[in-house]
C-alpha cells in the first residue's frame, strides 16, 4: 500500500558537471538550493540580489546588470539611519546612500561578470503579487517595513508577466548563448496573500515556466514546486510556520534535483565529498592528540589531496593540516 505519490522528475537535457558556474537568483528557495550547491563544492554565485519573489523585479535586476544600469536615485529609502533601495532586498542596506549607491553597482557588475561565465542560471519565481508604490507608480522588490499606506498590492497582469520574462530571457540567451536556464517555481507558500490568490499566483508562474520551456531548447522546468505539493504532501514537511519547506523536505527536493540535474561524474563526486565532509566535521571522543586521530587526519589530508586536482579545497586542506599540526606538537 503507498501512502503517497513519489515521482522522478525527468532527466533534464542539460546536465551540470564539476566544472559547471552557476547562478542562483530569486525566491529564498533559490538560495536554499544555491547554498547546497555551494556546499557540493561547485561554483555559484547565490542570490547576490537577495530574497526576491516576483518576476517583474527579478526581471528589472537582471537587465539592470546586463546593460550595466545605475539604480534609479529615486528609488533609495531612508528608514532609522538605514539606507535601503525598492529595488533590492533588505540584505543590501548602508549607512548613507552613496555608500549604498557603490555596494549596488558592485552587486550588478559582478552578477553581470558571472552571467557572462556562467553555464547555468537557477531562477526561482515566488508569487505574482506584487507591491506598487503608489507616488511613483513602480513595482518595488521589497518594502522595507516602510508604512503600508505607501503601497497597491495586486496580482500582475500575467500577460505582462508574460512579457518581462521573455524578454529577459532573450537578452540572456543573447549575452551568453552558451548559458541554459532552470526554471522553479518557489514552494514556499505565500499565505499572507490568502490561500486562494496564492494558488492563482503559482498557477500563473506555473504556466509560464511550461511556455517558457516549449518556446526555448536551453530553457528547463525543474519541478520542486510539484515535488513539495504532491510528493511530500505533508505538514511534517514544514517548518512550525506551516509555510516553509523544512530541512527534510530540502533534502529530499535536493537529492531529487542530483538524479535529474547532475552529470554522472558529479553525482559520483558528490556522494563521495558527502563522506568527506562527514569526516571534516568528526572530533575525536576522548583525545585528539591520540595515535588514532593523528592516523585518521593524515588519511583524511590524503583524501584531499587527491580531489584537489579536481576542485578546490585548499580551505579544508589547512584546517585539517593545522589540526594534524597540533596533534604531532601535542606528542613531542
Amino acid at each position: 500500500m503507498q501512502f503517497h505519490t513519489e515521482f522522478s522528475p525527468e532527466v533534464l537535457p542539460y546536465r551540470i558537471g564539476l566544472n559547471s558556474q552557476i547562478v542562483t537568483i530569486g525566491s529564498c528557495f533559490a538560495e536554499v538550493m544555491g547554498q547546497r550547491l555551494v556546499d557540493a563544492k561547485l561554483t555559484v554565485l547565490n542570490n547576490p540580489f537577495g530574497t526576491i519573489f516576483n518576476p517583474v523585479s527579478i526581471s528589472k535586476l537582471l537587465m539592470m546588470a546586463l546593460f550595466g544600469t545605475a539604480p534609479e536615485e529615486t528609488r533609495y529609502v531612508e528608514r532609522d539611519g538605514v539606507w535601503f533601495h525598492y529595488d533590492f532586498h533588505s540584505s543590501l542596506w548602508a549607512t548613507s546612500q552613496d555608500e549604498l549607491r557603490d555596494k549596488l553597482i558592485t552587486c550588478l557588475a559582478h552578477t553581470s561578470e558571472a552571467i557572462r561565465k556562467a553555464n547555468f542560471l537557477f531562477l526561482t519565481l515566488g508569487s505574482a503579487v506584487v507591491y506598487r508604490h503608489i507616488d511613483t507608480g513602480k513595482v518595488v522588490a521589497n518594502c522595507h517595513k516602510m508604512p503600508g499606506s505607501l503601497f497597491e498590492k495586486y496580482l500582475y497582469q500575467i500577460d505582462h508577466l508574460r512579457d518581462d520574462i521573455t524578454r529577459l530571457l532573450k537578452t540572456l540567451h543573447k549575452v551568453n548563448p552558451k548559458l541554459n536556464v532552470l526554471l522553479t517555481v518557489s514552494p514556499v507558500r505565500h499565505t499572507r496573500d490568502t490561500l486562494p490568490l496564492n494558488s492563482v499566483s503559482k498557477s500563473m508562474l506555473r504556466v509560464i515556466a511550461h511556455e517558457l520551456t516549449v518556446w526555448n531548447e536551453w530553457v528547463s522546468y525543474f519541478p520542486a514546486y510539484e515535488l513539495m505539493m504532491d510528493d511530500l504532501r505533508d505538514y511534517r514537511f514544514y517548518e512550525a510556520d506551516l509555510i516553509h519547506p523544512n530541512t527534510q523536505a530540502h533534502d529530499y527536493i535536493f537529492g531529487k534535483f542530483v538524479e535529474s540535474a547532475f552529470d554522472p561524474e558529479l553525482r559520483d563526486f558528490i556522494a563521495k565529498w558527502a563522506q568527506i565532509s562527514k569526516s571534516l566535521a568528526h572530533r575525536p571522543l576522548y583525545s585528539d592528540t591520540s595515535p588514532a586521530n593523528r592516523q585518521f587526519l593524515v588519511k583524511l589530508i590524503t583524501e584531499l589531496e587527491t580531489l584537489s586536482k579536481r576542485i578546490d579545497v585548499s580551505a579544508e586542506l589547512a584546517e585539517v593540516q593545522g589540526r594534524l599540526e597540533k596533534c604531532i606538537m601535542s606528542n613531542v
